[in-house]
């Protein structure tokens, strides 16, 4: 298994929302104030981070966020997950969501073997959750670019008059019909310089 190597690039620039009557929080108004990971994908200490000196991007760095698949291979390696905490600063009176990803990385697998990425974006404190992923078929094997655009009914807006983390679930997983299949997934590519972009529109309360 090789090391992994993601780069998670968050956009919270405000993005106008579609109406005009719905508009952005003002330019420089919108910062990260932390993020926290953990995960099988994403172990403490596994993860380098840095924040853009105006707030408005992120990038973590994952060593081992890869999942494989074939004998001798440990059920547990079939999936790897990273669980993403981020707590953004914005002006009260506004609430965002998530409306698109993108994705790209690195998948291998053969005839027989299936495998998936997939993003589950929810709000702290709150059940409503919605998610956007990618399946492939074996064989196949190279580098994958997918944007996920999630449809508007599956939006989950933030809640009006308070700051709440957003939190991002995210994993790759392997499955096999065949005794002698083998596979691997990863956020990742050859020359490792990958970017997991989330876009962010806003609304007024």
């Amino acid at each position: 298994m090789f090391s992994a190597l993601l780069t998670l690039a968050l956009a919270v620039a405000a993005l106008a929302a579609p109406a005009p009557t719905s508009p952005a929080p003002p330019a420089g108004q919108v910062s990260i104030k932390s993020i926290t990971y953990g995960g099988t994908g994403c172990p403490q200490g596994s993860v380098g981070s840095f924040i853009s000196d105006d707030k408005q991007t992120f990038t973590l760095i994952f060593d081992n966020y890869v999942a494989s698949i074939g004998p001798g291979v440990a059920v547990t390696e079939n999936r790897k997950n990273c669980q993403i905490n981020l707590d953004l600063s914005y002006p009260s009176g506004f609430q965002y969501s998530v409306f698109n990803t993108v994705y790209r990385g690195y998948v291998g697998i053969d005839a027989g073997v299936t495998a998936r990425q997939q993003s589950t974006f929810y709000f702290s404190g709150q059940s409503a959750q919605c998610s956007t992923g990618t399946n492939f078929s074996g064989p196949k094997s190279g580098d994958y670019s997918v944007t996920d655009s999630l449809p508007l009914t599956s939006v989950v807006w933030s809640p009006c008059g308070a700051s709440t983390a957003l939190n991002i679930n995210s994993q790759v997983r392997l499955a096999s019909t065949s005794t002698s299949g083998t596979g691997q997934i990863t956020d990742d590519s050859v020359d490792g310089k990958i970017t997991f972009v989330v876009g962010v529109q806003w609304q007024t309360c």
